[in-house]
């Protein structure tokens, strides 16, 4: 795992950036502690730096060139089949001076151009220049499980792993006011927007082709998907095969020439992925958060129950809010664009902790899109079955208004979700979706901006983002069409984007069997009635790995990873509110949000029914850090 800058200059101003590629590479350093170095020429610069992870030795350093020093690649990732890569290309008389996955990447490059894509089996955002015809191929893997952020202006062309690098050219920043009418409804940032006008992300499954003249953004991977044409197999049949195919992907995950452990939440996804770790590697270290302060949130008994039966070196890291809220300057810090999903912080802490034992880990992430393990899963296939018990919600919105609601405790969350449920049942499909996705609504976000920075955000670029992104949504959706959404937006965009970041911010690469493509192309050819009933969430999963794991875990209600938000908000964090990032004046001086619904925000977040004001809130924190330490 490493990280990745460059730059093509088109003309002389362009080339007065290149000076900058060593502090642009310098910024990338957590993600590669290990070394750093560069590759310029007359108008290309690239900077790599390593984290050590697949042969340590100097020859897997890079940019790392061909024998023929007519091609350097610069690579962020990881490929599993490169084994069996490096034996075909052996055979095809390729020799290869060392025994990196790199190399193998670069020498299949070499001899199939694009179409190399198709057989990597891994994550990965990599560079390639090819000196000869002074062309640049860049392509990020079909899940976005690895960033890759760009800018193109007339001078130069820039990318790195991350937005930090890309400021560190020199660039005008102009916030990108489309983008922050999402952000401030979902939390993050969807692909290709970022948080600034100029620069982009390039989105999962695609590639960049570059050379003087012209730029080509072509995608060349999508989950192949036919709501029409599922498989024909029995569910004991369906159960067998996913089984074998998930424990081959476990088993490619575990080759590394450096420690690597599991993470173990005591959910059913983690504890899958540990238990088949374990049967090929009995040494097995498996890692998990405990709260000593919030036993709501604290989930690490049925981790431990896991490791106990499926025999792992368990260590749990148990923390005070105190300790946990410790590491909250650092989080923010490293934030380079506004990101406010939460439980990045407990994501953070887990990969700070670990990282001490181990320097790679595997992790659960992907099963909840592919399955249906989410909360709004199971409210939409409630909507979707209608029936007197959906009804009754429906027309009981009023109650649920009115009722306190919060995510501090079981009945309060209750309310909130039954709020959110009968609000989103007088939705259409589309709009339903994009609400559960998100905490606030278009309104609210109208409400809190000011009429200047409305009249900045570009509605009609917003409404096509949204809708590109809403595109697998008809009005008639089934649960799959759901989890097809979730693969395209939520998955790359929230949760694999807070993995990798707070596991990079510790220099620990992280391992996703459950988003192996093959994987993935098996979930979505199951039916509907294979993932989610009216009993039970992630059914074939859950059912599949029952044996195995501890009975305690099955059909168990989801947790989450959480942290005690609300409860820092008030209380750790309501100094930092009142007298510092949503201070009155600042507020009123920044002349980005509406002064008055950013006080009635507070007021609400202080009373006896904050509801989700706290995710809001939060949101507001995150931006304003950013845009003190970035802007």
């Amino acid at each position: 795992m490493c990280g990745i800058s460059g730059i093509y200059a088109f003309n002389l101003v362009g080339k007065v950036s290149m000076i900058n590629v060593a502090k642009a590479t310098e910024c990338l350093s957590n993600r590669g502690p290990d070394i750093q170095n560069l590759y310029n020429d007359s108008h290309v610069a690239l900077g790599h730096r390593r984290l050590s992870i697949i042969d340590p030795s100097p020859e897997g350093n890079q940019p790392m060139y061909d024998a023929s020093g007519r091609y350097v690649i610069i690579f962020n990732g990881e490929i599993f089949n490169y084994r069996e890569l490096r034996e075909e290309l052996i055979n095809t008389g390729v020799q290869f001076k060392s025994n990196t996955d790199t190399e193998v990447l670069l020498q299949l490059f070499i001899k199939k151009g694009k179409d190399c894509l198709s057989q990597l089996n891994g994550f990965f955002a990599f560079a390639i220049y090819d000196i000869e015809e002074k062309s640049l191929f860049i392509a990020r893997d079909r899940m976005g499980i690895k960033p890759l952020y760009y800018l193109l202006d007339n001078d130069r062309f820039l990318f790195a792993s991350e937005m930090k690098s890309i400021e560190a050219y020199g660039i005008e920043k102009k916030i990108d006011y489309s983008a922050l009418y999402t952000y401030l409804q979902l939390n993050y940032i969807p692909a290709p927007q970022t948080i600034l006008k100029d620069v982009k992300k390039l989105k999962p499954g695609h590639y960049i082709e570059l050379n003087s003249e012209v730029i080509n953004i072509t995608p060349f991977y999508s989950i192949p998907y036919n709501k029409n044409n599922f498989t024909k197999k029995d569910y004991d049949s369906q159960r067998k095969e996913l089984g074998e195919i998930l424990e081959k992907s476990v088993q490619k995950r575990l080759v590394a020439d450096v420690p690597l452990g599991s993470f173990l939440s005591g959910g059913i996804d983690s504890s899958v992925i540990a238990s088949l770790a374990a049967k090929h590697k009995p040494d097995l270290h498996t890692f998990s958060i405990g709260y000593k302060d919030e036993k709501f949130f604290d989930e690490s008994s049925y981790a431990s129950l896991v490791a106990k039966k499926i025999g792992t070196e368990h260590t749990i890291f148990s923390l005070t809010n105190e300790e946990m809220y410790s590491h909250l300057n650092d989080i923010l810090d490293y934030i380079d664009e506004p990101f406010a999903d939460s439980s990045a912080i407990a994501v953070y802490v887990l990969s700070k902790e670990t990282r001490k034992h181990a320097t790679v880990a595997l992790s659960g992430d992907g099963a909840d899109e592919l399955f249906a393990g989410y909360n709004k899963h199971a409210a939409f296939y409630k909507i979707l079955q209608g029936g007197s018990k959906a009804d009754l919600v429906k027309k009981l919105g009023p109650v649920w208004k009115a009722l306190p609601k919060s995510r501090s405790n079981s009945l309060t969350n209750l309310f909130r979700q039954l709020d959110r449920f009968s609000t989103g049942m007088k939705l259409s499909s589309s709009e339903r979706y994009w609400q559960w996705a998100g905490y606030a609504s278009e309104n609210e976000v109208n409400d809190l901006l000011t009429n200047e920075s409305q009249n900045a955000v570009d509605r009609e670029k917003y409404l096509e983002a949204k809708q590109e992104l809403l595109k697998h949504l008809p009005d008639n959706e089934s649960i799959n069409d759901i989890l097809m959404t979730d693969m395209n937006m939520v998955l790359p965009d929230d949760m694999l984007t807070k993995v990798d970041r707070m596991s990079m911010a510790n220099s620990l690469e992280v391992r996703v069997p459950f988003l192996d493509h093959e994987v993935v192309e098996f979930a979505f050819n199951l039916p509907d009635s294979s993932k989610i009933n009216s009993q039970i969430r992630k059914r074939i999963l859950q059912d599949t790995f029952k044996d195995i794991l501890p009975k305690e875990l099955y059909n168990r209600p989801k947790k989450g990873f959480e942290v005690p938000l609300l409860k820092w908000l008030r209380n750790d964090m309501k100094s930092l509110i009142t007298q510092d990032l949503l201070e009155d004046n600042f507020i009123k001086d920044q002349g980005i949000f509406d002064l008055k619904t950013v006080q009635k925000l507070k007021k609400k977040l202080f009373s006896n029914n904050p509801g989700d004001v706290h995710a809001r809130i939060w949101s507001l924190i995150v931006f304003q850090w950013w845009y003190k330490r970035y802007m």
